[in-house]
């Protein structure tokens, strides 16, 4: 134990010290043409309310700071319409955007709608909040003439309703094609930096941290004591618990720092990540190698070991690659597209696994019920 938390220490005294900063950043992100309007999704997080009596460490907030529009130099020589930043919650999304005579709904406002007085040509439409006539929150700046970059002023929405809530910066101007946003936003809990949906999941890996501590204190007490009857395959168990102890204390350091500081630590969530594929490889693969017989009636895998070694290599390289593009500096409440592609190879070498297993057991269930065992190699042949 004294070696893990050493080992602990150590990647807390390697990672690089971080501010008390955004949890969302901006580094020269582009707009998307959507329908009538550009658009770029500035966030998603679940937040809790407060009061606005409550003090700073126990209020939630979304803050813009240095939130800085830029344009092209050959685009600055008109003025523009405003850039606006919309802040809304989940639950408030139809109020944004609007359609007339009941055809296809637009962000921007459309020369049909500004003759119907609805709202004024080249703005965003929304519509004020039934639980709250101030929602959603809207509000922009313009660039002047010859400007190239145009900054909203720093802005605090104090945050009264609990809820999931979006910010997108969103332009009606076909000249801003190229515009790109820089700056940063800080949203906060009253509780901490982390986001709504991964506040549990703090307290979740400390209570399996000492879980797998108590599991590994019994596992290794009974190691010790029978120690002249360990076999080779329970090391393979201890060698899994001691990666799940690992796993979990880590998981527990990361989230923990990320709600101290709002900025996600790289250096613990990438060994956080390794540790459970290393985990969750190494269980695959004993899974496997127990069907196949290792350990109970074969000594080794003989000429099999080459492919299984190749099975889990592959298998760890799916799921770190997944999990390292889903939590290294992951700040919102929801997953990356790059999940949705990454997944399939992840699951599909799982399952592959998974039937090789049940295909294995069943033939040695077959065999051994027929009392052959001269078929024992023949099952795993007949698989492979």
């Amino acid at each position: 134990m004294s070696l893990h938390l050493l080992l602990l220490l150590l990647l807390l005294s390697l990672t690089p010290p971080l501010l008390q900063a955004s949890v969302h950043e901006y580094r020269s992100e582009r707009f998307m043409s959507k329908g009538n309007a550009f658009v770029f999704h500035g966030g998603s997080e679940g937040i809790y309310s407060s009061s606005p009596s409550d003090s700073d460490s126990l209020s939630s907030f979304i803050r813009f700071e240095k939130i800085t529009f830029r344009r092209p130099e050959e685009a600055s020589n008109t003025s523009s319409l405003p850039i606006h930043a919309v802040v809304f919650e989940v639950e408030d999304r139809e109020n944004i955007g609007g359609s007339a005579y009941g055809g296809q709904r637009a962000v921007c406002c459309t020369s049909d709608l500004a003759k119907l007085g609805v709202c004024s040509h080249g703005e965003i439409i929304h519509h004020p909040s039934s639980k709250d006539s101030s929602w959603p929150q809207v509000f922009g700046v313009s660039f002047a003439e010859n400007e190239l970059s145009a900054t909203l002023p720093t802005r605090s929405i104090q945050i009264a309703r609990t809820g999931m809530y979006n910010l997108y910066f969103i332009h009606c101007d076909s000249g801003l094609k190229d515009l790109v946003v820089e700056g940063k936003t800080i949203w906060k809990n009253p509780g901490g930096y982390l986001p709504g949906r991964m506040a549990p999941l703090m307290y979740f890996y400390g209570f399996m941290s000492l879980a797998f501590v108590l599991l590994g204190v019994f596992w290794f007490s009974q190691c010790a004591r029978f120690w002249r009857e360990v076999l080779p395959l329970q090391n393979c168990v201890t060698l899994v618990i001691t990666l799940g102890m690992c796993e979990m204390a880590l998981w527990y350091f990361d989230y923990a720092e990320f709600n101290e500081t709002g900025v996600r630590p790289t250096v613990i969530t990438v060994w956080a990540v390794t540790f459970g594929s290393i985990k969750r490889t190494c269980a695959r693969v004993i899974i496997l190698m127990v069907s196949m017989g290792y350990g109970v009636v074969r000594p080794t895998l003989g000429g099999f070991t080459s492919k299984v070694i190749m099975l889990g290599v592959t298998f760890f390289a799916a799921s770190e690659t997944l999990e390292l593009l889903e939590n290294v500096g992951a700040v919102s409440d929801f997953s990356g597209k790059a999940r949705l592609f990454l997944v399939l190879p992840c699951c599909g070498v799982g399952c592959f696994l998974h039937h090789m297993d049940i295909q294995v057991a069943l033939c040695y269930f077959q065999e051994a019920s027929d009392e052959e065992v001269a078929g024992e190699a023949g099952c795993v042949q007949e698989v492979h």
